[in-house]
């Protein structure tokens, strides 16, 4: 089965950007298994169904990515995208997603040039389920820009924070995983959980890549994660457009030092009323003190 058009979020590209073509071959997010509690009693409980998904451009294998498998097409997209392989999405023919052999072929119009030597240098992270991305990523960073007057007032935050508790989620059933979403002021346009919050930020990119128009610009969006924030997630954020980053955990080191040379507003150990806002305060608007 094939999705023609981006899914039913937002406005469709117009037809003469042609995007590409994607399967749709979304799996399970969990599976029932038998455990014994403290008291020795057999029961049922759902775990998440992580599995792997190498990724094939033009027949050529570069990465294999370990996810849940809620957006296979989205997660590869998004990840081509925020490792820089891929300028545009019109540079992607389809997107075919095989659970059978576990492979995802992209096939794309006209190549990759110089795909080969853009991703002979790997730098390892502390991504799970991802690991590693391409050093010509970490070298883009003074290349962005963010809007410098886009603002969050701060019980737009607490509205988040909010939506976010109150989410049904895999999470709550099943534990072990990541959640990800990408909020207009504090209105959730998206959500996605994986079991590492690197392919969760991807299959989002993917996502906003697919739909065009308004949902292209970050200045007016804010990512939220329930992962801590890395050097590498503020970057994914960034390269998306948008300028605040929300996390329920906290900042690295090289996060901290990432966001704060973009420009980034990074808030992070976010639950119900508090925060701490560790990067360029003045883009949060102080209207509504904590009860």
């Amino acid at each position: 089965m094939w999705l023609t058009e981006p899914a039913s979020f937002g406005s469709p590209l117009p037809a003469a950007v042609c995007p590409p073509r994607l399967s749709a071959a979304a799996a399970p997010l969990t599976r029932a298994v038998e455990v014994v509690d403290e008291f020795g009693q057999r029961r049922t409980i759902q775990i998440p169904a992580e599995r792997d998904l190498t990724v094939y451009v033009d027949k050529r294998e570069l990465v294999t990515l370990m996810t849940l498998g809620a957006h296979p097409e989205w997660l590869v997209l998004g990840y081509l995208r925020n490792q820089r392989l891929i300028e545009s999405a019109e540079q992607v023919e389809s997107i075919t997603v095989d659970w059978d052999v576990g492979a995802a072929a992209v096939r794309t119009r006209a190549g990759l040039p110089e795909l080969e030597a853009r991703t002979a240098q790997r730098i390892v992270t502390t991504g799970c389920g991802q690991g590693s991305v391409f050093a010509s990523v970490m070298e883009a960073v003074d290349a962005i820009r963010l809007d410098p007057g886009a603002r969050l007032r701060q019980s737009q935050l607490y509205a988040i924070l909010r939506t976010m508790r109150e989410q049904d989620s895999v999470y709550k059933r099943a534990g072990s995983v990541h959640g990800c979403a990408l909020f207009r002021g504090e209105e959730l346009l998206i959500f996605v959980e994986d079991v590492g919050r690197h392919n969760a930020v991807d299959t989002i990119a993917g996502w906003a890549w697919l739909q065009g128009g308004a949902l292209l610009r970050g200045d007016d969006k804010v990512f939220y994660t329930t992962g801590r924030l890395t050097s590498e997630m503020i970057l994914k954020a960034a390269q998306m457009g948008v300028p605040i980053v929300v996390s329920r955990s906290g900042i690295t080191q090289m996060g901290l030092e990432v966001a704060e040379r973009l420009g980034l507003c990074a808030i992070g150990r976010a639950t119900h009323t508090r925060f701490l806002c560790y990067t360029h305060p003045q883009r949060l608007v102080w209207d509504t003190p904590p009860s």
